[in-house]
């Protein structure tokens, strides 16, 4: 058997996120992959059982890497404001700078592989925004309420503006481009719907 190359694997794992990412999980398949890479198909099962376990690890590894960039700088104990504010700012930057990857797991999300995909990633991520969820609620600064309800109201808008931004247009087709000015006067609005 031939020895793992760290590179290769690194190719392989970009250029499956563009292909995903531009074509859909249902336009993507080994062979593409393999002619992307300028490999053959016999080299990508060297690095992965099949389609499947190949794209499992790279969204397990990209949500990891994913996850630890939300919260670079974010404390649980923060308060409502500023710790909604630092995750804002991480996930804005986050999907900025890799809006293929963002793709990639937008594609995820409306498929089989989600629950698979979200089991096993982002333990940290979820253990530190659970507790800065449990504190303002402790602290009173907003209503108990369900995770959904609250992932609704704080970070649907954030992520509304980022795809509007990456596809280039808002609703009507009209141009758009993501602004600091229309990032936080949207996240104004969303504290001060979340706030008690």
């Amino acid at each position: 058997m031939r020895m793992r190359d760290a590179d290769k694997i690194s190719l392989v794992r970009q250029k499956a996120i563009e292909l995903i990412a531009t074509h859909g999980l249902e336009g993507f398949s080994m062979n593409k992959l393999a002619k992307a890479c300028g490999i053959s198909v016999a080299t990508l099962y060297i690095y992965y059982k099949d389609r499947d376990d190949l794209i499992l690890k790279i969204a397990v590894e990209e949500g990891n890497i994913m996850g630890a960039a939300m919260i670079v700088g974010f404390d649980p104990e923060m308060s409502l404001e500023e710790g909604l504010r630092k995750q804002w700012e991480n996930r804005c930057n986050y999907s900025m700078k890799n809006p293929k990857t963002s793709l990639f797991f937008e594609q995820l999300r409306s498929s089989s592989y989600q629950e698979e995909f979200l089991a096993s990633f982002l333990k940290e991520f979820k253990s530190v925004v659970g507790k800065f969820m449990h504190n303002i609620i402790e602290r009173g600064e907003i209503e108990k309420m369900p995770f959904e309800v609250y992932w609704s109201i704080a970070f649907a808008p954030l992520y509304n503006l980022i795809r509007f931004h990456n596809e280039g247009k808002s609703k009507g087709g009209r141009p758009f481009k993501l602004t600091d000015e229309v990032l936080w006067l949207t996240f104004d609005f969303v504290i001060k719907a979340l706030k008690k």
